[in-house]
């Protein structure tokens, strides 16, 4: 037998739970009363402990999220009719795993590949920012044929010369992750070495982010000046658009060695966060094309937070727009759009690769 006045009592708490928050001690003494006539009711599923029922920990990651994420606005989220949607599934849960799904679905509306939730046993994530697009990326074609047994490492940087024989030859550098660090040291010694290049090939495809401080080194690489890229917004209340001015950011140029030659920058749907922003930058520099598919997204700094039972949590805290304030959250459009033909690949060639490289060495 269902227990729906168990059901409509928990859609009532939680409410007042909210408003409690706004309203001070008239809503506060409600909620009390509330809270233990719930009590007297069939609970959630509890873990061990005072602070693991599963309501309160539901309560305390909604509110968490409704007061800190930053994108609700922009992405047109209906945040409170989703705590009723999820309650009711959380009423069904009998498990911790249960549980811990009924979270992870709450989370998943907010579409962002910067929200996740830990367990001891799984951490829920969501995928589909990039794994409903095409890959236009294959690591053992490019180790076979492109990097060969002879590329050189720079830290966390593969880089060779690609058709050397040619007399435009054309610089090729991997960049897995922006989690692997480097120091000015690798890259003085980087481009010393495709010094006779006459154009360079930077491909991050699947990197999926790390460090913004090795974006904003590597970038400053590339420019002549101070450059205007981007903005930064940090949220001031509780509300879903308490924000701050955006705050200009910029990047730097390096005091040491600058590539002021052509570059193409290589780039597919799973190009994300720090990889995301570091493309932002690139965008903004006269010498450089963005070459390939759009980028995963992830423009919102991350925060971290935990739950009563310990589970953490992290969400995006803080939008960061591009030079023309829009929101780059859900990816950067190319200056040149290309995807792999897949034909080719069979064969060994990357076309998007072929095509950079052809482009550069056709540049005036």
């Amino acid at each position: 037998m269902k227990n729906t006045t168990g059901n409509r009592l928990y859609g009532t708490v939680g409410r007042f739970r909210r408003k409690a928050l706004r309203y001070g001690r008239s809503g506060t003494l409600l909620l009390i009363v509330l809270t233990a006539a719930v009590s007297l009711l069939p609970s959630c599923h509890k873990l061990e402990g005072e602070y693991n029922d599963a309501l309160y920990n539901y309560e305390v990651l909604w509110r968490t999220l409704d007061e800190r994420y930053c994108f609700f606005t922009y992405k047109n989220i209906d945040w409170d009719s989703l705590y009723d949607v999820h309650l009711a599934q959380l009423k069904r849960c009998r498990t911790s795993d249960e549980i811990f799904k009924t979270y992870c679905d709450l989370m998943a509306n907010l579409r962002d590949g910067h929200v996740n939730l830990y367990a001891a046993g799984d951490v829920g994530r969501y995928w589909k920012w990039y794994t409903d697009y095409p890959r236009n990326f294959s690591p053992e074609v490019v180790e076979r044929y492109y990097l060969g047994d002879g590329y050189r490492i720079a830290a966390g940087l593969s880089y060779t010369i690609l058709r050397p024989e040619s007399d435009r030859k054309i610089g090729y550098i991997r960049y897995e992750s922006f989690s692997d660090g480097f120091g000015e040291g690798n890259l003085i010694s980087l481009f010393k070495y495709l010094e006779p290049c006459y154009g360079l090939i930077i491909d991050v495809r699947d990197n999926g982010g790390g460090n913004l401080d090795y974006a904003a080194s590597l970038a400053g690489h590339f420019a002549d000046e101070t450059t205007h890229y981007g903005y930064i917004r940090h949220k001031t209340g509780p509300g879903h658009d308490d924000f701050s001015t955006p705050a200009p950011r910029y990047i730097e140029p390096s005091e040491h060695i600058r590539w002021l030659k052509p570059v193409v920058v290589l780039t597919n749907r799973h190009c994300y966060s720090a990889t995301n922003t570091f493309v932002c930058m690139m965008r903004q520099l006269p010498n450089v094309t963005i070459l390939g598919d759009s980028t995963g997204g992830g423009g919102g700094l991350p925060f971290n937070a935990e739950l009563p039972c310990g589970w953490t949590f992290r969400f995006s805290a803080a939008p960061m727009l591009d030079a023309d304030g829009k929101q780059i959250e859900n990816g950067i459009a190319p200056d040149i759009f290309c995807e792999m033909d897949t034909v080719a690949l069979r064969n060994g060639i990357d076309s998007m690769i072929e095509t950079a490289t052809d482009r550069l060495q056709a540049a005036q």
